[in-house]
């Protein structure tokens, strides 16, 4: 099932990027619940279960500051690409900016991979509830790498490939967690970490990007309702 869903990784990222070629019009309300459906996976799913395979209550403090290290680890990367991605008079420069941006955005979906696998190691039941949201993630992450090339290069084919490997990218961390398996203990506090990438990729991310020169009210109940629904699944999952 792990394998499926980094196939469907590799198509979700391919998707949005070929919306971000070819729609844009509906792209902020898909944004919105895609930052719904990540903050949802993180409060319900991954923290809750980060907890729990943690064990003692003595470990709440490390928890706690695992989830805070995550957040501001994705902070620094995120700013990294934003200085990576400004326009600029100079070509060559701008180009240059546009594929380091593109490959640390192909970086953070090899993260979303490896915190795939690492989900169903803990049980079918919590990677399938993961799984869902870095499908919403990874749909958005081609969105932007598509639009980081197109604004720095304007080249449609540039924009393909760099597609191509931020979709290849999940897949390959999916693969790359076969290879190792870790205690319960340390799989809580991995949990952990990803949840503060979550969180930061949901309320720093993707929300803003959805509310961006659109009406506010729509991409607002967007974002409910992708919270909602990762609600709603964790109770059957």
């Amino acid at each position: 099932m792990m394998l499926v869903f980094a196939i469907g990784a590799f198509c979700a990222t391919l998707l949005g990027g070929l919306f971000a070629l070819r729609l844009k019009d509906r792209l902020h309300l898909i944004l919105g619940l895609s930052a719904g459906a990540v903050i949802g996976v993180a409060f319900f799913e991954l923290i809750p279960e980060a907890f729990e395979l943690s064990g003692q209550a003595g470990e709440v403090r490390t928890v706690t500051a695992l989830i805070a290290l995550g957040f501001v680890a994705y902070l620094i990367l995120d700013r990294f690409i934003a200085l990576h991605s400004h326009t600029d008079d100079d070509g060559h420069a701008r180009q240059r900016r546009g594929v380091v941006g593109a490959g640390t955005l192909s970086f953070h979906s090899f993260l979303d991979g490896i915190g795939l696998g690492l989900a169903f190691q803990v049980s079918p039941a919590v990677g399938l509830v993961v799984a869902l949201a870095v499908l919403a993630h990874d749909f958005s992450d081609g969105i932007n790498t598509v639009n980081m090339i197109l604004k720095s290069t304007g080249e449609r084919a540039q924009a393909f490939r760099w597609l191509l490997v931020d979709a290849l990218a999940p897949a390959a961390g999916v693969l790359a967690t076969l290879c190792f398996t870790v205690s319960q203990t340390t799989l809580g506090y991995l949990l952990a970490l990803f949840a503060g990438f979550f969180l930061y990729i949901g309320a720093s991310d993707l929300l803003p990007e959805s509310h961006h020169s659109h009406p506010v009210y729509w991409t607002t109940l967007s974002t409910i309702l992708g919270v909602a629904v990762l609600y709603v699944v964790t109770l059957f999952a």
